[in-house]
């Protein structure tokens, strides 16, 4: 296990509110799963930081270790994991989405 990857992730979910790791970016998504988060989190107007597990072999297998989740992509909210596309988007349509993200200080446009 890559302590150097470990710490970057944790460095990452600790500096940003909000985190996706996902393949490709947030503008030009590589999967459709990913594309479905980011287009979740586009549509509540969420900020978020995409990284893109494509670049980096090491990330790619380093964040599935650290969660002990197997796929990508997978969503963090104040440093705490929350899931992964099929989650996220039951979060969505459950209408839990929005509390939450609310209920962890994010800031969601009441536009929603």
């Amino acid at each position: 296990m890559d302590q150097t990857v470990h710490e970057r992730i944790r460095r990452d979910i600790t500096d940003n509110d909000v985190v996706l790791y996902m393949k490709g970016t947030p503008v030009f998504p590589q999967c459709g799963f990913s594309a479905a988060v980011v287009q979740v989190l586009s549509h509540l107007g969420v900020k978020f930081k995409g990284i893109d597990v494509l670049v980096d072999p090491a990330l790619r297998q380093g964040i599935k270790e650290f969660t002990n989740w197997p796929t990508i992509p997978q969503l963090y909210v104040k440093g705490e994991f929350v899931g992964g596309c099929d989650i996220v988007r039951d979060m969505f349509e459950s209408g839990e989405l929005v509390p939450f993200f609310k209920e962890k200080g994010v800031e969601v446009p009441e536009n929603v």
